[in-house]
């Protein structure tokens, strides 16, 4: 299944960035449309040089489908491209109750662990909301079970340790 997965176009770090800038355009754009609503933003977190695939693709219009399923939404907007499918999402919903129903659809889902389902609001500038602001710990490593962001600041797993693990994810995911 990894050949499948990870077949796609290659993407260079000056587009990841360039992407990253574009993103938080957007968001602010949003936001400063929708000044009293909450914004989702759906990514996935897909290490190595290939961000997106058929199978990615997939996954991620699953996740869209389930989101749509669990919120009201006013406004959305999808970007697919080499360097990773975007969702947009305003929704009427508080911050805060977006962020609790992203949370349970994270956790309630095999696949859940690889999106990024990060909820903004505006209050003088773009704040994002945290599973720490809503007392939930940190994400986990998919791999060790230690603090995601402490094994990404740190290397700690190589690129295909952490494809073989995302790979495994999915297979789980085709059986749910």
């Amino acid at each position: 299944m990894s050949d499948l997965v990870f077949l796609g176009e290659e993407v260079s770090l000056p587009e990841m960035l360039k992407t990253r800038e574009e993103r938080v355009r957007l968001q602010n754009e949003l936001l400063k449309e929708h000044l009293q609503s909450a914004l989702l933003v759906v990514t996935m977190n897909i290490p190595g040089p290939i961000k997106n695939s058929m199978i990615l693709q997939q996954t991620f219009d699953q996740m869209v489908l389930a989101i749509k399923d669990v919120i009201p939404i006013a406004k959305m907007l999808e970007r697919h491209l080499k360097t990773g499918s975007e969702f947009y999402a305003i929704s009427p919903l508080s911050a805060i109750e977006l962020k609790e129903k992203m949370i349970a659809l994270e956790e309630g889902s095999a696949s859940g662990r690889l999106f990024d389902l990060d909820v903004h609001y505006w209050q003088e500038g773009n704040v994002s909301i945290s599973r720490q602001d809503l007392g939930y710990a940190p994400r986990r490593c998919l791999i060790c079970q230690r603090e995601a962001k402490e094994c990404g600041r740190k290397r700690r797993h190589s690129v295909k340790e952490m494809q073989e693990k995302i790979c495994e994810l999915l297979e789980e995911r085709t059986d749910e």
